[in-house]
């Protein structure tokens, strides 16, 4: 038995505004159990005390400290990369409040990086100054690959959709920090303090979870609370160790 879960949220805990059923019940299972998890998400929209406000109003109780995103890991990786550096920020507070953390300094005057997330509301003008800057040289990265988000009101462009946009118009593609990367994994794994012999993830997409998770070595968990369907499996040349309806089936 892993003694440690790395947790997706969208899809595995809730589905958009709602919980899925028996999430609340799992996480408590968790807590009594003693094990040690994290909740982590490629969403770099929201820092971790917004996540666990919005939780807390589903019912879920998940504290800030067990929280961890792909704003935080891209956060990390330039710091190891580029100790005290700048860089030119397009995303939302969960992006700059992760760079701040690490005492990058957010500028648009010859920074060493651009970075772009997610944002609520995004400044046409922003994309302009990425643009030219990666155009010039300015190294590209991204918190994260999706290209789509899926809302109860359906799909809207995500963190990958917006990056092609300056791609197409440069020819550079960014370094994507997030799932399916296992430099996301990894970084979690850090954040929790075990190694991948000792966790187990949790997580809703073939091709990002799972297949991070294998290539991590991790005891990989497929749900089918989320994006992925029983039959949608055999497209896939790789499987998951388990496959389970939802959490509520889990550490019974």
């Amino acid at each position: 038995m892993p003694s440690g879960y790395l947790i997706d949220m969208d899809g595995v805990l809730v589905r958009g505004p709602k919980p899925i059923a028996g999430a609340a019940e799992f996480l408590q299972r968790l807590k009594s159990q003693g094990y040690a998890y994290r909740l982590f998400t490629n969403n770099s929209r929201y820092t971790p005390d917004m996540i666990s406000q919005r939780l807390g109003h589903m019912g879920l109780d998940v504290p800030p400290d067990v929280i961890f995103t792909s704003a935080m890991a891209t956060a990390q990786f330039l710091d190891q990369q580029n100790p005290a550096g700048s860089v030119f920020a397009v995303g939302g507070p969960g992006l700059t409040s992760a760079l701040a953390d690490v005492g990058y300094e957010l500028t648009d005057n010859s920074p060493d990086y651009v970075v772009l997330g997610e944002a609520i509301e995004f400044n046409y003008d922003d994309f302009i100054t990425a643009l030219r800057l990666v155009s010039q040289g300015v190294r590209f990265v991204s918190t994260n690959p999706d290209v789509v988000d899926s809302t109860d009101d359906g799909p809207e462009p995500a963190c990958g959709a917006f990056a092609a946009m300056i791609s197409k118009a440069t020819g550079v593609k960014p370094y994507s920090v997030g799932k399916p990367n296992p430099l996301m994994l990894r970084s979690t794994l850090r954040h929790l303090g075990i190694h991948s012999e000792q966790a187990a993830i949790i997580g809703d997409r073939m091709d990002t979870d799972i297949i991070a998770g294998i290539e991590s070595g991790l005891e990989t968990i497929l749900v089918l609370s989320g994006i992925t369907r029983r039959q949608d499996i055999a497209n896939y040349p790789f499987r998951p160790d388990q496959i389970v309806d939802s959490v509520d089936g889990l550490l019974r």
